[in-house]
């Protein structure tokens, strides 16, 4: 038994919230900024960077970003940035996670996949370590597991190609 019945059901929790869109290019959320709100995925893509390098690409509708800045309170670790026209939803996120029971369950379930997957993937990449995997492909592992630990989507892409964290 899941703890959220479905998507649908976050969804509609939040067809309150306002709805702010991006333009291709444009900064999401800044590096280094406090911006105290939780934006979710409605449409669009978006990309996450961190000292100039891609880390991920998040297009999946439902993927959230800020969680890490506000559950934390530290400022946000990496720049969104717009890829195309890009809608979210936006919540001032101590009220919603204060009074949105949803909204708190499926943060912390889209928590525990990102961490689920970079456990499988840091047992993929010691295997790769141990078995004297070239230098290429022991990359790209990191760069998996740098995209899982980098964003809350429910599904990512990584250089064009869908990440499995069980592979």
């Amino acid at each position: 038994m899941t703890l959220i019945p479905d998507r649908t059901t976050f969804e509609k929790s939040l067809s309150a919230l306002p709805l702010v869109t991006y333009e291709a290019g444009e900064t999401v959320i800044a590096d280094g900024s406090r911006t105290g709100r939780l934006l979710i995925l409605r449409r669009g893509a978006v990309a996450i960077v961190k000292d100039e390098t891609e880390i991920a690409t998040v297009a999946e509708p439902g993927a959230v970003f800020g969680e890490l800045s506000i559950l934390l309170d530290q400022p946000h670790a990496a720049d969104v940035l717009a890829l195309e026209t890009s809608q979210f939803h936006v919540a001032e996120a101590t009220s919603l996670l204060t009074h949105n029971p949803i909204a708190v369950l499926y943060v912390a379930t889209v928590l525990a996949h990102r961490l689920d997957g970079a456990n499988h993937a840091l047992i993929q990449l010691k295997g790769q370590l141990h078995a004297g995997q070239p230098h290429s492909v022991v990359v790209q592992t990191v760069a998996r597991m740098e995209g899982l630990l980098a964003v809350s989507g429910a599904s990512l892409v990584y250089a064009g190609y869908p990440f499995d964290p069980h592979m």
